[in-house]
């Protein structure tokens, strides 16, 4: 595909960004700058059923995440040679957002998207790894950076790799009992991504294999953006708010969460640079091994309007 066409594009492909429900493709359009760097064009919808707005009418900001994850598929897809049946998994990423900058104007927002990439690794002629700096930007507004760290797998490298594990792809997962979506910040049951622990503070990972935007397709092992959003609720448990903030995150990813074993999720809040924001780490565990560490951090003022709203709704 030459330029001209990329510049024109106002549709991408789902493979780009393995994503088959057209609502749930962010990127709209990519245009190469320079090697390395890349224009990506994306529209953000306020009516999305997952990604809805948060905290007094904001952009949710975890569509930052989203956006950073589809636009770092799509270029190593669209212009770094990736094939389309490579498995692509993303170790890292992080963001920073400007809570007002996020302000829901109208029923989509389009974003522009800067995007640097780095450290580019190959084996065998293709690409294997690669980190990408993104800085996103509303109508000349600066709306968050951040960036990811990804690694590429072929499917045969992969399909060895996993082993007996690839009989998990498919197997129905019994799905447990959610918390009150409303303690999640959820209107919809089917988004409770977290079910009760066994102590205050734990959590165990539902995992809703039926759930389309989570699940786009059937897998072998949990996706990292299920882990993601398991994240942003337990934090939103610990801080008792109902439209949770989080502003700034950052995640790693250290093993595949695996479908056929509880995943423990247990949140913290711990001391924060700023004192005017809260910060609470999570973590999620299975089969005793630590699997990824997300540290979400929000503004004091959203954190105390939300636990406003929280009391005097479990009041009524």
């Amino acid at each position: 595909m030459d330029q001209n066409c990329r510049e024109g594009t106002s549709h991408v492909p789902g493979e780009f960004v393995h994503r088959a429900d057209p609502a749930d493709i962010i990127p709209t359009g990519w245009t190469q700058l320079q090697e390395n760097r890349f224009s990506v064009s994306a529209r953000w919808s306020a009516s999305h059923p997952f990604f809805a707005p948060v905290a007094a009418l904001r952009h949710d900001p975890v569509l930052v995440a989203e956006t950073i994850r589809q636009t770092t598929m799509l270029v190593a897809h669209a212009e770094l040679g990736v094939p389309l049946d490579e498995q692509f998994v993303m170790w890292g990423l992080s963001y920073t957002a400007d809570p007002e900058a996020l302000a829901v104007d109208g029923p989509s927002s389009d974003v522009n998207v800067d995007v640097v990439c780095s450290d580019l690794m190959g084996r065998g002629g293709r690409l294997r790894n690669l980190r990408t700096t993104m800085v996103l930007t509303r109508n000349g507004r600066l709306l968050a950076t951040g960036g990811g760290v990804a690694r590429c797998t072929s499917a045969l490298a992969y399909r060895r790799m996993r082993g007996e594990r690839m009989a998990a792809l498919g197997r129905p997962v019994p799905l447990i009992p959610g918390v009150d979506p409303r303690l999640v910040g959820r209107e919809r049951a089917e988004d409770v991504v977290l079910g009760p622990g066994t102590r205050p503070g734990q959590w165990q990972l539902r995992i809703n294999t039926a759930h389309t935007t989570l699940f786009r397709r059937p897998n072998d092992h949990v996706p990292g953006m299920l882990l993601l959003e398991a994240a942003r609720q337990a934090a939103t448990m610990a801080l008792g708010s109902t439209a949770y903030l989080p502003s700034t995150l950052d995640v790693s990813f250290s093993r595949y969460v695996e479908l056929d074993s509880p995943c423990w999720i247990e949140a913290e809040t711990v001391p924060a640079a700023n004192p005017a924001t809260t910060t609470v780490r999570v973590s999620g565990h299975q089969d005793g091994t630590a699997v990824f560490l997300c540290t979400l951090t929000s503004p004091l003022r959203e954190l105390a309007g939300a636990t406003a709203g929280l009391g005097s709704r479990l009041a009524g």
